[in-house]
């Protein structure tokens, strides 16, 4: 296993997915419910999530080659979107967009209680800035070991987001809403950085 690769995706999925952040959400879709349906909603909502995301890693790479996109475009591009979310999360934009897909989600579904794939596993976990992380690091791979790496890392922040909502309800009543507010800020700041990082990679591939 390449240790480095590792600590670099876990570190940047775990800012995608932001379990600290899913978290809150997830308690309050489950207020009221009893501790068995939230245990419930937590395993299904990270299995709908891993199932996608997992897929989408090993066949992500073969629909962009059908559709004759280059990852020098897929870096830029995955750049500026993972930007725009480090970016959203700095001035608490990602949350609120969360909140209100979740209230809609709610709204439209016939079982308001069965949050599992929508909105939880889908877009929560498994949405569009994970995808196109998980590509743009499959991307840098050369051999077995380096995309173990990659899948481990992912299985980890999946580990840890099922953690976080099976603690969901009791950790937000003891961290605060300050706390949270200020966690994910930091970590809005680290995606944006690795955001720029992915565009001047893509950059310097398509030019040099």
């Amino acid at each position: 296993m390449d240790v480095e690769l590792f600590i670099s995706a876990f570190a940047i999925l775990f800012v995608i997915i932001d379990p600290p952040g899913c978290a809150p959400i997830f308690a309050t879709l489950t207020q009221g419910t009893s501790r068995k349906h939230q245990n419930t909603m937590a395993f299904k909502s990270v299995l709908v999530g891993a199932i996608i995301l997992f897929g989408f890693a090993y066949a992500g790479e073969f629909i962009f080659a059908k559709l004759g996109i280059s990852l020098d475009a897929l870096r830029i591009a995955g750049g500026i979107m993972l930007f725009i979310i480090g970016l959203n999360m700095v001035f608490e934009k990602r949350t609120e967009k969360r909140e209100n897909r979740a209230e809609e989600a709610l709204e439209e579904a016939e079982d308001p209680e069965d949050i599992s794939v929508f909105p939880m596993g889908i877009p929560m976990i498994a949405g569009p800035g994970t995808m196109a992380s998980l590509l743009l690091l499959k991307s840098k791979t050369e051999n077995t070991a380096q995309e173990l790496s990659i899948l481990l890392a992912l299985g980890a922040v999946l580990a840890v987001t099922l953690l976080s909502f099976l603690i969901a309800g009791p950790l937000l009543k003891l961290l605060g809403k300050s706390f949270t507010e200020v966690l994910t800020r930091v970590l809005g700041v680290l995606l944006a950085t690795l955001a720029a990082q992915f565009i001047l990679d893509g950059i310097q591939g398509a030019l040099f």
